[in-house]
């Protein structure tokens, strides 16, 4: 295993950590987690070096905490160190900060936690904690010995990002959506760049873009990656990317089988900044542009529509639907299209007002597209 400077913390962090939320399940069912198998996976990582696990309150329905906390029990005691967040959404006051961790700290069973975070922050929900005075929580819980380390996981744009960045400064790290098709996207590589700069560790999520860049490619996608001059599988080219920059702390991985472990950890042992070459990333430039072209909606990201004078969402809800027509999944997107988007931000509060249009470089008929996608993702599944 490989170790990494974490930020300004004296400690160093494998650069593969264990994301505890696809774990194996019985029946399909993801609050049935397969206990036995899921500590001889966790087990299995801690043996070969992972020392890093994370954790959600929402994470199979609520049990990822709890086998976080049974995974170091006997001789896994003090061998990884465990992130737990708290559910930003779930927060309705302030007395809802400690009804909330007392609850994670139940279901952990252990007398402190390493890191906590603030879980899926943007820039209405981070103003939203700090107005209901989180911080000041927080550094008293920190001095009250409940937990170590102070964070925050990410999901907004990079001007939100960087003012969460820039409003404390004592963020042991961010947490943030990365991968080699989100260069540009979220806090990207600008925002990576940027909290890496002030001394904040890198923990990367989704590096796989939830497995999307592990299927089977489309086939104008497979002929760019027949082209490569030397053979990794598609989840290597992944982790190698992120690896080879130099501002990664850890890249964490939701790995739901035995065989997914061994491999992750077999290629975190070759990982290294500078491992690839200026053909690699050639390559990969193109396998991203490749994707685009498969995008129905020409949006470059430009966000010149936004402010839209009625708070539609209309860059995210551009990526969500071209997403799921590029890596063919256009249902796919309704989790994240009704779970991410508060409802004033939905493609059914477009009033029509056609400013955006005006304003697109690309003159892509913007209502248009938030009515049809709107029908398509905004209704629940049948059935």
């Amino acid at each position: 295993m490989k170790y990494r400077k974490f930020g300004k913390l004296d400690w160093q962090v494998s650069v593969l950590g264990f994301g505890i939320m696809r774990l194996p399940v019985i029946n399909n069912n993801q609050a049935q987690i397969n206990e036995p198998e899921a500590l001889k996976m966790i087990h299995y990582a801690i043996d070969n070096g992972v020392n890093y696990l994370d954790t959600g309150y929402f994470y199979h329905g609520g049990q990822s905490e709890v086998i976080a906390g049974k995974a170091l029990k006997g001789e896994y005691k003090d061998r990884a160190k465990v992130a737990m967040k708290m559910p930003c959404i779930a927060v309705k006051s302030a007395a809802d900060f400690d009804r909330l961790f007392d609850e994670q700290m139940k279901r952990l069973d252990m007398p402190e936690v390493d890191f906590y975070l603030l879980h899926g922050l943007g820039a209405v929900s981070w103003h939203k904690m700090r107005d209901l005075g989180i911080i000041k929580w927080a550094e008293k819980k920190m001095a009250q010995g409940y937990f170590n380390h102070f964070a925050f996981s990410f999901h907004d744009e990079y001007e939100a990002f960087k003012e969460i960045v820039d409003a404390y400064d004592n963020w042991a790290f961010a947490q943030v959506q990365y991968n080699y098709m989100d260069v540009h996207r979220q806090a990207g590589m600008k925002g990576v760049k940027y909290a890496s700069a002030k001394n904040l560790g890198i923990v990367v999520m989704e590096p796989l873009r939830g497995g999307f860049l592990v299927k089977k490619p489309p086939e104008l996608v497979a002929r760019v990656w027949d082209t490569a001059t030397h053979q990794m599988s598609l989840a290597e080219w992944g982790l190698q990317w992120l690896w080879d920059q130099p501002e990664i702390s850890a890249v964490l991985s939701g790995m739901s089988t035995m065989e997914q472990v061994q491999e992750n950890i077999a290629v975190a042992g070759s990982s290294a900044v500078g491992k690839l070459t200026g053909e690699d990333h050639a390559l990969l430039d193109r396998v991203r542009d490749a994707y685009k072209n498969l995008y129905p909606i020409p949006c470059s990201g430009c966000r010149y529509c936004m402010p839209c004078p009625n708070d539609v969402a209309i860059p995210s809800i551009f990526e969500i639907y071209n997403d799921g027509v590029a890596y063919n999944v256009p249902n796919r997107g309704r989790g994240r299209y009704i779970d991410t988007l508060l409802d004033g931000r939905r493609g059914d509060q477009c009033i029509h007002c056609n400013s955006c249009i005006e304003a697109c470089p690309q003159k892509i008929d913007i209502p248009d597209w938030l009515e049809k996608i709107h029908q398509l993702l905004g209704a629940p599944k049948a059935g």
